[in-house]
Parts: C-alpha cells; structure tokens; sequence
C-alpha cells in the first residue's frame, strides 16, 4: 500500500487520501471509490455511515480538537 494520510477537519468529517482497505467491523470490505479520498463521519449522526453525509452541519457537532 501506498501513504495514506488523514485529515481532520475542523468542524466535519475524516477525509481520507490514498490507497487504503476500508473494512467493517467483522471484516467485510467496504468499497471506495478507487484512487478518490473520501470522507468518514465524525459526528455519528449521517444517515450513509460511516461515510459522511454533511449532518455534522446541522446537528449541533462541534468537532474541536481536546486541548493538548
């Protein structure tokens, strides 16, 4: 596999860059779209989990980072 890097943005979702298996939790493989980011929920609300849909704007989400 290639480098992947993850993004944490303000006040949304992960957004997700590089060739990585995305699998859930019994360890199905969940498809991407090939060579594309995408972007995972962060606020547990969307309705395409666990992929992010835009709720975070709307349901009060407040995506801070915990002081370091």
């Amino acid at each position: 596999m290639s480098d992947v890097k993850i993004t944490i943005s303000e006040a949304g979702s992960y957004k997700v860059e590089g060739e990585v298996a995305l699998v859930d939790f019994e360890g199905n493989r969940i498809e991407t779209r090939e060579g594309k980011p995408f972007f995972l929920c962060r606020c547990g609300e969307s309705s395409n989990k666990p992929f992010c849909d835009g709720t975070h704007k709307t349901c009060g989400f407040d995506g801070r980072l915990a002081e370091r």
